[in-house]
Formats: structure tokens, C-alpha cells, sequence
């Protein structure tokens, strides 16, 4: 890559993924802040390591060069120590990602029920592959494993917010309407889709009041659950207890 700060090439952005640059006093001042508060949560401050990631995040859009100094600094890590946890997880990007992280399931239900599909024609609908972002900057898509939805597959996660049930069709309208600017309701959760920044402030621990918005569970997930209750059915009694351990601070039996 060349040292411009930008390229562009096939109808999508590239980006340097390094940024040293140091933070506006004011941007650091924040970041330190919200920063001791997250460490103050853990006993042992290297614990705080992933949601520091985010948190570097919601602020730079990925894990930058300089975020990793920052987080080094803050936990007492060595750089390599922490680019070696933000290159393990795919939530953290290395690389300056979209507004809207747009991930279709291709695992195997969904990629039977048509996920193959859906992530082939967005691609070709947006001129870009996996992880790669629009010119815009709108829209990163990703291939995703299973989001633990296959009751609604395919699934298509939109900064990890469900829609469910989709189609090629439903899904190109709906990046449309992401870059576009149009207000975007998941299938299910909360009543809009947050930028990616936004949500990973969350997942730094900062919650924005939506997490109990809307249902989390649809007729397909709680299917099972009637269908036992309408035949009386339980689980099975668990083994005797004769040999557990006793309540009372006595030996139990041999």
C-alpha cells in the first residue's frame, strides 16, 4: 500500500490501518476517564483489556495504533500483548471499518436457507467482498458465523442487531436504506440499528438504554416451550439425591 492515507480501488475504501497521530487533549482526557471507570470494575486491570478495545472503538472507529498505546499503557501490557487480543477477535478491527457492519451468516443453516445467496448479491449490489467497506464509508459486510438465531434463517446481523427471515432483495434494501440515511428497525430488540461506533461504546460497558427494548425472542424461538406446555411435558427428574451433599454442614453419605 502507498503512504497516502487513502486509496481507492473496485469501488471500495482502503485505509492505512495504523494511526499513531496522538489524541486531541480532549478526546485523551475522555478516554482516560471513561477508561479508570471500566478498570475500576476488575480486580486485576489487565482484565479490562477487551472492553478498553471497545471503548477505543466508539472513538476511532477501530483499534488503532494509538489506541493500542493507550491501552498498553493503561493495563501495563506490552503492545504486542495487546495487538495480540485485538487481532484474535473479529469485533476488533485493525482496519477503519463502516458506519454500519452489515454481517450475513453463512454458517449452515443459513447458508442452505439461502445466506450464500444473499451475502453474493449484496456483495455484487455494493462492488465490495468480505470486510471490505464501501466508498463511503457506510457499509462493511462481512461474512458471519452462526448468530444463534437459526430459528429465523437466514440471518443478516446489522451492528449485531437481528433481522431476520431475509431474502437478497430484503437485504439490498436494506443497505440502501442504511446508506441512504433512513432510520432502520431490526427484526427484533431495540426500535433502531446504532452506528457501530455507538455500539461499541456499549460493549466498552456504557449502556445507552435500549437493551431492553423490544422483544428478544420470536414465536419460532419460543415454539418449543408452548408445544411442551400444551402436552404437560417436563424435563426429566434428576438422579437421587441421597448422595448429595447435605444442607446442614454434615458429612454426606459414602
Amino acid at each position: 500500500m502507498s503512504g497516502n492515507d487513502t486509496s481507492h480501488a473496485s469501488g471500495h475504501l482502503h485505509l492505512r490501518p495504523e494511526s499513531k497521530e496522538p489524541y486531541a487533549p480532549d478526546v485523551l482526557e475522555q478516554l482516560r476517564t471513561d477508561a479508570a471507570e471500566v478498570i475500576a470494575r476488575y480486580p486485576q486491570k489487565r482484565s479490562a483489556l477487551l472492553p478498553l478495545l471497545h471503548l477505543v472503538q466508539s472513538v476511532d472507529g477501530y483499534v488503532t495504533g494509538r489506541g493500542v498505546s493507550l491501552c498498553a499503557e493503561l493495563l501495563d501490557l506490552t503492545e504486542a500483548e495487546v495487538s495480540g487480543v485485538a487481532t484474535f477477535y473479529t469485533q476488533f478491527k485493525r482496519h477503519p471499518n463502516g458506519e454500519y457492519t452489515v454481517g450475513v451468516c453463512t454458517n449452515t443453516l443459513c447458508a442452505i436457507m439461502g445466506g450464500d445467496q444473499i451475502f453474493d448479491t449484496v456483495a455484487e449490489h455494493l462492488g465490495i467482498g468480505h470486510d471490505e467497506t464501501t466508498a463511503d464509508g457506510k457499509i462493511t459486510l462481512e461474512r458471519v458465523e452462526c448468530n444463534a438465531a437459526c430459528d429465523y434463517a437466514p440471518v443478516v446481523m446489522t451492528n449485531w442487531e437481528f433481522f431476520d427471515n431475509q431474502t437478497p432483495e430484503s437485504t439490498v434494501q436494506l443497505v440502501d436504506d442504511l446508506r441512504a440515511g433512513k432510520e432502520v428497525r431490526p427484526t427484533r430488540g431495540p426500535d433502531r440499528v446504532c452506528t457501530f461506533k455507538q455500539v461499541s461504546r456499549v460493549l466498552a460497558g456504557f449502556h445507552d438504554g435500549l437493551a431492553d427494548q423490544g422483544p428478544g425472542a420470536g414465536p419460532a424461538s419460543l415454539l418449543g416451550l408452548r408445544i411442551a406446555k400444551d402436552n404437560g411435558w417436563t424435563a426429566p427428574a434428576g438422579e437421587s439425591d441421597s448422595t448429595a451433599a447435605p444442607t446442614d454442614g454434615t458429612e454426606g453419605s459414602k
